[in-house]
């Protein structure tokens, strides 16, 4: 029997220089690290995945917006001050939000924020403040917040974050953070992949800032991992049993596309073998709530590839990278790009992960 996973089994130094604190000047500027079916690793550039993917491989992006999530403000009636960090969405005018205060804000207390709108605290659900808007909280987000850059960014928002911390092909606004691994892409690299026969698909998925939680256990198997809604469409189910039927191989681009179909299979995997198993297609449409948390062990259902960005230590997508391609190669890839001084995390470069052979 194995030993149970632990914490430090996925640490690594990480000099403080090499987290990315700005995007590459262009989108495609970015450079790629290959870690190829035989564990074998090579220093390429971005455009250069171009050559890696093949005709009838299918690409599925995470097509979720990132919205002005984070405002600033004060408590009506004692003027403390207020950070409010909305993670989600649950109805035009509510929302589930992050509050910073000296004082945790109580049921009825009104927030002033961006000295434009009154919001109410309803109440709380664990770690987050049910808050009601005045107004359809998009809107007003929109108009006076301001984009969540994550934690170890040390700027405050800039205009051109509003357009680089998104994709090109964002369209589903709830998420308070990107899915990194597509900012590297721009509209002429999408049509030299179309160009090229390969497909494309989109998921959604809203990533919400327990993405940088830190995981606070020693033995991975008691943490908890944070939900984050999810949907699948029709299409893509189609499309994930269409290139699997040609031999093509399924690539997510980015963790949160990872999560997303894996979500997917494993409850389309639950529901036929309680009613329909032999079922002809590796996934079919969902959405919902998920909290799958994939670490080494795991049996990858529905993904045979993988783009992403460089993670932090200790979390939970280095543990599912480790899971796709092997804890050992995922350690020498780290290493690795730390010597060959690759940036890191939301801004930084990308790393193209194939399923190793057996």
């Amino acid at each position: 029997m194995s030993a149970p996973l632990t914490l430090s089994d996925f640490d690594y130094e990480l000099p403080p220089e090499l987290i990315a604190q700005h995007p590459a000047a262009q989108r495609g500027g970015s450079r790629l690290l290959h870690l190829d079916a035989a564990s074998q690793l090579h220093d390429r550039q971005f455009p250069d995945l171009a050559d890696l993917l093949r005709a009838g491989d299918l690409l599925v992006f995470n097509d979720t917006r990132v919205i002005k999530a984070r405002l600033a403000g004060h408590k009506a009636g004692s003027g403390g001050k207020v950070e409010v960090l909305v993670e989600r969405l649950v109805e035009p005018t509510r929302a589930l939000a992050h509050v910073r205060a000296s004082k945790s804000p109580g049921p009825g207390t009104v927030l002033r924020l961006a000295d434009a709108f009154d919001v109410e605290v309803l109440g709380r659900e664990g770690e987050l403040f049910d808050l009601r808007f005045p107004a359809p909280a998009l809107d007003l987000l929109d108009a006076h917040g301001a984009t969540p850059l994550p934690p170890y960014i040390t700027h405050a928002a800039e205009e051109t974050d509003d357009s680089r911390y998104q994709t090109v092909y964002a369209r589903e606004p709830g998420a308070v953070a990107a899915p990194t691994a597509g900012l590297h892409f721009d509209d002429p690299m999408l049509q030299k992949l179309a160009g090229l026969g390969i497909e494309r698909a989109f998921v959604t998925l809203h990533v919400g800032a327990g993405t940088f939680q830190p995981v606070r256990v020693e033995n991975l198997s008691e943490h908890v991992m944070h939900a984050e809604w999810y949907t699948v469409p029709q299409a893509t189910a189609d499309a994930v049993a269409a290139t699997r039927a040609r031999g093509g191989r399924v690539v997510a681009v980015g963790t949160t596309s990872v999560r997303a179909l894996e979500s997917a299979a494993a409850k389309t995997e639950t529901a036929a073998s309680a009613a329909r198993p032999g079922r002809d297609r590796p996934i079919e449409a969902a959405q919902g709530d998920t909290r799958l948390f994939i670490t080494p062990g795991y049996r990858y259902r529905a993904v045979d590839a993988l783009l992403t960005n460089f993670h932090l230590p200790q979390s939970t997508l280095l543990m599912l990278i480790s899971a796709l391609a092997g804890m050992d190669p995922i350690r020498r890839a780290y290493a690795h790009a730390v010597a060959q001084r690759y940036r890191f995390f939301s801004y930084g470069d990308a790393m193209f992960i194939e399923t190793p052979r057996p």
